[in-house]
């Protein structure tokens, strides 16, 4: 099956929960790909139309769905999923309506409290108090939904966008405050909860062929903190690997013999969520119980996190159910509608005959060399991903000099280029095709629309690793920058090399490929060093 994972951009300067989102596509990735599927991996921005392109390119029969933000902001979580929706891709987790209800925590809580399920009152003052006339001499009474009568208790103060414990720490806790006197303090798009004290739990849940299976529930206990310090998953503890938070919030499984009631119970409020939202594919429910036992449920998250050190693998692992098999499983449960419906496979074929001329890795500034001899090795399982990561500025570091056909600061502009991407996003206009064997870069491209131009593209690097030239891998990367920038509006791409008598072997590659001679610079790069330009229709 092919399978494309998107993610939403991940900005180089991202803070630690933003980039948490990369070591979830990569663990998918290889637990996917040792499924037997074809896995590429791409980023999202809020230009849909870019990211639509692509995936017609690709024609995954599957998207696996990591995008959490766009552009930072927790509110357009369902764009993408939605565009899906219309254009019939199959893609896992939930659907775009449940995915929008469950991050805006005022409508969550709404809905669940309309079903029965026991939700903590909440003080709603983004949509009410904040939109009161400015004649108005007093602040209307704060809007208190749920049973709570009106006297001083303990509140927490909440992002009603933001996950992840954005912005949650000790100071968002207001103690033995009324409701009326905190609602004039709660920052526009936030919103107060009261503060249950007790224990917490989360419950992780799987879609399975007889609907969805409960995962052993896990506690989250509090080792150690000081009298008086809030009891809460603040940001500190999920991110900040020095705190104090970090270190003493621990994860333990709970003890059916010891809380057995109570862990039924959980389940049973966990799958109605499940029920009420219309969930798919995976999801988790946080409570805290009370001092009297009575279970209070926090949030319902439907897009977890599903990283190897995650509460879900864990959670997995707990319950026996390998990482590899649990995302088989999502998977699964997002094609029950049927199959993909974008066509025949995009990825043209991997040359790996050895009576075939090699490929030569080549750049359209200095070519790396080419003439690699043939040989009868079997080709390289590769996977492709489409967008760059942190670690790809070492990675094209690597694969760029090892070729011996690039000067030093010829290596630092191909560097460059991957931290323009990874600051800019599609609006650096680079984009890039790496080719990946057992999670080790093999091999890259990258190509862009020329400025001041409707339609023609610039080609401007390809690298192979020495040991991976021979199998055609060039080839590859050439024919997804051709069919990635033909998805993109091209209708011509160009391409550039040395004219030294050391180049003559990329020269033949461009021919080869399709590519003529359109231009001959003479002294270009240095004196007895000009420059070929060539150009192809796409």
């Amino acid at each position: 099956m092919r399978i494309t994972i998107v993610h939403q951009h991940v900005p180089a300067d991202a803070a630690p929960d933003e980039r948490d989102v990369l070591g979830q596509a990569a663990a998918i990735r290889s637990a996917l790909t040792a499924n037997g599927h074809a896995v590429s991996v791409l980023a999202c921005t809020t230009d849909l139309g870019n990211l639509q392109r692509k995936l017609e390119v690709l024609k995954p029969d599957c998207v696996f769905n990591l995008v959490e933000t766009l552009d930072g902001s927790g509110q357009l979580i369902h764009l993408a999923p939605s565009l899906w929706e219309t254009k019939g891709v199959p893609f896992t987790g939930s659907s775009a309506e449940a995915l929008y209800i469950t991050t805006q925590k005022l409508f969550s809580k709404e809905r669940m409290f309309a079903a029965g399920l026991p939700v903590p009152p909440w003080i709603e003052v983004a949509r009410d108090l904040r939109a009161r006339p400015a004649c108005s001499e007093s602040p209307p009474p704060p809007v208190i939904h749920g049973t709570d009568d009106g006297s001083p208790a303990d509140w927490i103060v909440k992002s009603v966008w933001e996950h992840a414990s954005v912005g949650l720490d000790d100071n968002s806790i207001a103690r033995n405050t009324s409701a009326r006197a905190l609602a004039e303090r709660i920052p526009a798009g936030s919103f107060a909860e009261r503060f249950i004290e007790g224990r917490e739990f989360n419950l992780a849940l799987l879609a399975g062929p007889d609907g969805p299976q409960a995962l052993p529930t896990a506690e989250i206990v509090f080792v150690d903190f000081p009298a008086g310090k809030p009891q809460i998953v603040g940001y500190p503890a999920k991110w900040d690997e020095s705190s104090f938070e970090y270190a003493h919030t621990v994860r333990r499984f709970a003890d059916a013999s010891v809380d057995g009631g109570l862990l039924v119970e959980l389940q049973r409020l966990a799958l109605r969520c499940w029920e009420v939202f219309g969930l798919g594919g995976y999801a988790r429910v946080d409570f805290r119980v009370d001092a009297q036992g009575k279970p209070w449920i926090l949030e319902v998250n439907s897009n977890p996190c599903l990283a190897p050190d995650s509460g879900f693998a864990a959670a997995l692992a707990k319950a026996g159910i390998p990482y590899a098999d649990a995302m088989e499983r999502i998977v699964r449960d997002a094609m029950k509608s049927g199959t993909g419906v974008l066509g025949e496979p995009a990825l043209p074929g991997r040359d790996g005959s050895p009576n075939r001329p090699p490929a030569p890795s080549t750049d359209t500034s200095r070519t790396p060399r080419g003439g690699v001899p043939t040989n009868s090795r079997q080709p390289p399982a590769i996977t492709w991903r489409y967008e760059v990561t942190p670690a790809d500025v070492a990675a094209v570091r690597e694969v760029t000099a090892s070729t011996g056909y690039f000067y030093e600061d010829e290596v630092a502009v191909a560097v460059e280029l991957v931290e323009e991407r990874l600051a800019k996003g599609a609006a650096s206009g680079y984009e890039f095709v790496l080719a990946e064997c057992d999670g080790r870069l093999i091999g890259y491209t990258t190509f862009g629309a020329i400025p001041c131009t409707k339609s023609s593209f610039d080609w401007y690097w390809l690298a192979v690793r020495p040991e991976m030239q021979g199998f055609g891998l060039g080839r590859e990367l050439l024919a997804h920058t051709e069919r990635l920038a033909r998805a993109m509006g091209g209708t011509r791409l160009y391409g550039e090399t040395s004219g030294r008598p050391k180049y003559a072997s990329t020269r033949a590659f461009y021919e080869r490929m399709g590519f003529t001679l359109c231009e001959h610079l003479d002294d270009y790069y240095d004196t007895g060093d000009g420059r070929a330009t060539y150009t192809k229709p796409l």
